[in-house]
């Protein structure tokens, strides 16, 4: 039934496309849907669910976020488990900011997968828990596609639900706030470098919190000033901040004795997401999650979550493990079996450092292994990728083909799902941060 819904979406476009595409570039630069120069969405259609795929997803995602939630209460207090994460020493040093003061560190995070919702195959395979990027775009991006006359002739045939993710992160973040124990009425800033590709969704953010009484800049973190027991950006008092710069980024260019680290350390400021998101933004928390030598954490409605929907994963070392049900030597069967794994480095995003074993060759592969044993990464399972059909105009013609489609829920205050993230490649690794990428609203649709 979802095909059909397609295939009458794009039988309606096909006489409009050139027009459509049109109002959509009309739509892309009022809004201002770019990542750095390149448009958010390449593409003429929007991604569909019916609401029982959908709520298929929320269920299913809220078990694999309880089993997070226990990893990352352990972890806390653990520091064997929190070995198995690899942090760095400045990590360790600021994650401990949170203990008995944070009581959830994620205002919103976000969970990557792929999901085929004819057969309910579901795989998370990356927890973005630090700085989840998306939601102002999909916001705008939702109300640019219900802008366009394909849409509103898409509504005569079937009923149209959007989402939208900007009220719930003003939600969450003034709960959060509160939670802290903030009293006034909070000034926000949203800090991040002032040359990212991301600066136009940060003001689109902000112009919704100022929209909804709460004062709101968008500053670098090298323009902030801790003056006694207060945060400063000039004469605007912080009381919230915002964080979507990373935090290795942050210490790296701006050190430990940064106004941000310290404000945040002397309860000056809260912070959100906080530093001790930073222990699930590692890739090896799936391997923590689905390592056999962890399984006492979970229950068993979580650990058959973990079996089904959490890919095979291990970090990247000389060690004897459990892989479809029988014991292996870790290193020799990767080695032998490139095209069923992917490595990835523990602590990056953007797909910068990912090999894929079936896309290279035998010396290529053994030579990112031996790079593994010297850095801390991880190597997971290959999984399934989805594809559906989109509509794109290329050189003035109407183009209908495959893209690789990933499925990406947005989690507020750590476990209330609403809204998704959707991104098309016509390459297996999914990134908008290259350039090469698109970004698509997702609607839920239902026949009238």
């Amino acid at each position: 039934m979802i095909t059909d819904a397609i295939n009458h979406y794009h039988d309606l476009l096909a006489p409009i496309a050139e027009a459509t595409q049109a109002a959509m570039n009309h739509e892309l630069d009022k809004r201002r849907l770019y990542f750095g120069k390149h448009p958010v969405c390449r593409v003429l259609r929007p991604h569909f669910y019916f609401p029982d795929h959908w709520e298929y997803l929320v269920r299913r995602t809220r078990l694999v976020l309880s089993a997070f939630a226990k990893m990352h209460h352990a972890a806390m207090r653990d520091p064997d488990l929190r070995a198995q994460l690899y942090l760095e020493p400045y990590e360790e040093e600021l994650f401990v900011t949170d203990l008995n003061r944070v009581s959830v560190p994620w205002s919103s995070s976000r969970l990557d997968a792929f999901y085929r919702v004819e057969t309910g195959y579901l795989r998370f395979v990356e927890y973005n828990a630090e700085t989840p990027a998306g939601i102002g775009y999909g916001d705008n991006l939702t109300d640019a596609f219900m802008a366009l006359d394909v849409m509103k002739q898409f509504e005569g045939r079937y009923n149209v639900f959007r989402t939208y993710g900007l009220p719930q992160l003003l939600g969450v973040v003034l709960r959060g706030y509160a939670d802290w124990g903030g009293t006034v009425k909070p000034q926000i800033a949203i800090v991040d470098w002032q040359d990212v590709p991301t600066r136009n969704e940060h003001e689109i953010t902000r112009e919704y919190f100022e929209q909804h009484g709460y004062s709101t800049i968008c500053c670098d973190p090298r323009e902030l000033e801790l003056r006694g027991d207060k945060l400063y950006h000039g004469d605007f008092r912080v009381d919230i901040i915002y964080k979507r710069v990373l935090i290795s980024e942050l210490v790296a260019r701006a050190g430990m004795d940064s106004a941000v680290v310290r404000a945040v350390r002397a309860g000056a400021v809260f912070m959100t997401n906080s530093f001790s998101a930073k222990l699930l933004a590692k890739k090896a928390s799936l391997a923590v999650l689905s390592d056999e030598r962890n399984g006492h954490l979970f229950d068993v409605e979580e650990r058959s979550a973990i079996e089904q929907h959490i890919p095979w994963t291990r970090e990247v070392i000389d060690r004897p493990t459990i892989y479809e049900g029988r014991e292996i030597d870790l290193l020799p069967y990767v080695s032998d079996n490139r095209d069923r794994f992917v490595i990835k480095p523990n602590d990056e995003y953007g797909g910068a450092g990912v090999v894929i074993g079936w896309e290279c060759d035998q010396e290529a592969w053994d030579q990112a292994i031996q790079t593994a044993l010297n850095n801390p990464f991880v190597v997971q399972e290959r999984v399934t990728i989805v594809e559906r059909d989109f509509p794109q105009m290329i050189d003035g013609r109407l183009d209908i083909s495959p893209r690789f489609v990933d499925t990406d829920p947005y989690i507020f205050y750590g476990q209330e799902v609403a809204g998704c993230l959707t991104r098309l490649s016509s390459v297996a690794l999914l990134n908008v941060t290259a350039g090469t990428g698109s970004v698509v609203p997702m609607f839920l649709i239902a026949p009238k």
